[in-house]
């Protein structure tokens, strides 16, 4: 059961993933930028402790996740593998009522 898209429908889909794209572009940016700032403000204030290795840890790990997440990997955060699952438990819930 394929969907048939018209062209607005791909032009819509390309626009969504190009926004989901520029958006973890702005994410990178910003760790990439305010990160320093973290570190040296730690140097400063409390050398003894690096605190800012959590910062990095926790940011980087929500960053890394991000980019799993716009780029399709792995297959179980893209949409084919929801739509696959939908169409399955459909299936399934027919199959059950069928033998009600």
């Amino acid at each position: 059961m394929e969907k048939d898209f018209t062209e607005a429908d791909r032009y819509y889909n390309a626009q969504k993933k190009v926004k989901e794209i520029r958006e973890f572009y702005d994410h990178l940016t910003v760790f990439v930028l305010v990160n320093p700032i973290v570190i040296v403000v730690n140097l400063m204030t409390s050398p003894g402790y690096l605190w800012f290795l959590w910062c990095l840890m926790g940011w980087g790990m929500a960053i890394i996740l991000h980019g799993l997440k716009v780029f399709s990997f792995p297959p179980f955060f893209n949409k084919k593998w929801e739509e696959k699952k939908i169409r399955e438990i459909m299936e399934k819930e027919q199959n059950r009522k069928t033998w009600e």
